[in-house]
């Protein structure tokens, strides 16, 4: 009878459901090691875990069902290509670990599940290393965006930079515009703290600069890895 449900003439290979069930316990066990890895130090939403929790099985039983059959095979990809995603623009690590359970899903679908299971392993040990000792010039949690706020008749060109080459990695000036009817103006600059605990004296050198006149320190609003 299970024959005659998951098999048919178009049918090359049939499909057998225990590898089926295996395949798909297989990828959810693999997508929740996924969804640990891209939690690991970093700011996450539940319905985004979740997705990376369920996608390699969703994607494991597609490509099962679609094995040896050519038409189920066009009309699963005309589908896909119709799919559209409705929210802002991802950061590039989201989209990697996108394709990587994807990835980790069509694996599993063809059968080789010990290779799904090491391409898992290997790929979670990496990131969550890179993650780790902060791959780069500065680690994510250090970036912060500096607004300062300056009187119309003071020359800020150089002002502050003695002040941020002191106590920061990088700066750059990001935004000048004028405030109050234009009679200040405010700056934003995208800087990388050498020391979180130093923002307080960072803030009170540049108050003696300004005129003591509003500064904030917060972070960066940008996501500079979107793709």
């Amino acid at each position: 009878m299970f024959d005659s449900i998951f098999s048919d003439s178009t049918t090359s290979v049939p499909i057998e459901m225990g590898p089926l069930l295996l395949g798909v316990a297989v990828s959810l066990a693999l997508g929740f090691v996924l969804a640990l890895a891209y939690c690991f130090r970093s700011r996450h939403t539940k319905s985004f875990v979740l997705t990376l929790a369920i996608l390699p099985a969703i994607v494991c039983v597609v490509i099962a069902m679609v094995n040896g059959n050519v038409g189920a095979g066009v009309a699963v990809a005309g589908a896909f290509s119709l799919v559209r995603f409705r929210s802002a623009p991802g950061s590039a690590r989201d989209i990697a670990f996108i394709f990587l359970a994807m990835c980790v899903g069509l694996v599993a679908g063809m059968g080789y599940l010990f290779c799904a299971a090491a391409v898992t392993a290997v790929m979670c040990v990496v990131t969550m290393l890179y993650q780790a000792i902060s791959v780069g010039p500065l680690g994510d949690s250090a970036d912060r965006s500096l607004r300062i706020t300056v009187p119309e008749d003071l020359d800020f060109s150089d002002l502050f930079d003695e002040v941020l080459d002191k106590y920061t990695t990088y700066h750059e000036l990001m935004t000048v515009k004028t405030t109050n009817m234009g009679s200040l103006y405010r700056l934003v600059y995208n800087v990388g703290m050498r020391d979180l605990t130093q923002q307080r004296n960072m803030i009170d050198e540049l108050r003696c600069r300004n005129g003591n006149l509003e500064i904030a320190l917060s972070h960066q609003e940008a996501n500079n890895d979107e793709l």
